[in-house]
């Protein structure tokens, strides 16, 4: 069954929806996969943008196309270029969650081997919704490395260099919502934060100095574009599909956001996981009868036209420290070699803050009195 004609619906699979291009984890956790600028692997650059999402489709409705071992895997699959970038929106997710991120079961925010617990020391979750997007595995001092495609096979992988083989490939998800009491706490915590203010004093002019500031959603940075509409499938034997797994490029600023809360706030059994499987053009053509997206858009080109590069900071986060063993992979470049790509880098005045606005004025001291 293609999703292309259910993009309004949510595609049931236990815990877990696909509503258009959107993972819908348990109650409440959003994900997608977004398509971006690949960065050089020297130096450290600002977030690049969204150049809109991949394709998800469910492993489950092409059982004559796929291979078999991903049959049994079970989960989503999307199409992905050599050396492509992504990251992932988390755009959407309201309420607190905890979610695990493996690149070929190894934790992009610890560098340990794939659990099906959590833990804090290190810590091997990102905390949403906090934590607006992830690129790339943590690498600590306020940067991730971002993600990159390449094939297993070559030792490239972050898999490969953790873990001394290369088996899994793909990404893993795995989400955990707030236990009761402490989900029922945040609740009533947010339903105070949002009550209505008092109105204003007769004569106008507000309490202390007028109404409070406007409060926004915040909806991750870019602008979607449109994907392809999708051919049937075609029927047929199922040979297998090269494997892909995520490497890492270069360095960007961004902070993966320590856990504020106790580790027993949390819910112990997940609500949802999915292994989410990585595609090449051609062999995507062949299981979905699809046409993938169309290779991404030229860096330099783009920042040529003088097109926003972003910038995210939190004021009140605390960013996690580096791990011993991410901080030990090596870019892909080192296996595939220098593509040669022009950088041109973005002008200051390219380059969008986002994020909290700073409280304007300074800060006063109290004292006793």
């Amino acid at each position: 069954m293609d999703l292309a004609g259910r993009r309004g619906r949510g595609v049931v699979t236990g815990s877990i929806r696909v509503d258009g291009n959107t993972l819908l984890l348990g109650d409440g956790v959003h994900v997608r996969f977004i398509r971006t600028l690949r960065l050089p692997e020297s130096g450290t650059h600002a977030l690049p943008p969204n150049l809109g999402e991949f394709p998800l489709r469910r492993v489950e409705d092409y059982p004559d196309t796929v291979p078999g071992e991903w049959l049994a895997k079970g989960g989503v699959m999307l199409p992905v270029y050599l050396r492509e970038a992504m990251w992932l929106s988390f755009a959407g997710t309201r309420e607190p969650a905890a979610l695990q991120v493996g690149v070929g079961k190894v934790c992009a925010v610890s560098g340990e081997r794939w659990s099906g617990r959590l833990a804090r020391d290190p810590q091997n979750y990102v905390v949403l919704p906090r934590q607006p997007w992830l690129d790339g595995i943590n690498s600590g001092d306020g940067t991730v490395r971002q993600f990159v495609a390449v094939p297993l096979g070559l030792g490239a992988t972050v898999e490969g260099q953790v873990t001394g083989e290369e088996t899994t490939g793909g990404v893993q998800l795995q989400a955990f919502p707030l236990g009761p009491q402490a989900l029922e706490r945040w609740r009533e915590g947010e339903r105070a934060r949002l009550l209505p203010p008092p109105p204003p004093a007769p004569g106008g002019g507000g309490l202390y100095g007028g109404p409070p500031a406007p409060s926004g959603g915040f909806g991750g940075y870019g602008a979607p574009a449109p994907m392809r509409a999708a051919a049937p499938a075609a029927p047929g034997a199922a040979p297998a599909a090269p494997a892909m797994g995520l490497g890492v490029g270069g360095s960007m600023q961004q902070e993966v956001y320590r856990d504020d809360r106790v580790l027993s706030a949390w819910a112990p059994e997940p609500a949802a996981r999915i292994f989410v499987h990585l595609v090449t053009p051609p062999a995507w053509r062949r299981i979905t009868g699809e046409e993938p997206p169309p290779s991404p858009v030229d860096r330099a080109a783009y920042t040529r036209a003088g097109l926003p590069w972003f910038d995210y900071y939190d004021e009140s986060g605390h960013d996690l420290p580096p791990t011993g063993t991410l901080g030990q992979v090596k870019p892909v470049g080192d296996w595939l070699g220098d593509d040669h790509t022009p950088w041109t880098p973005p002008t200051p005045h390219q380059i969008t803050p986002l994020g909290p606005t700073p409280r304007p004025g300074k800060p006063v001291r109290d004292g006793d009195w």
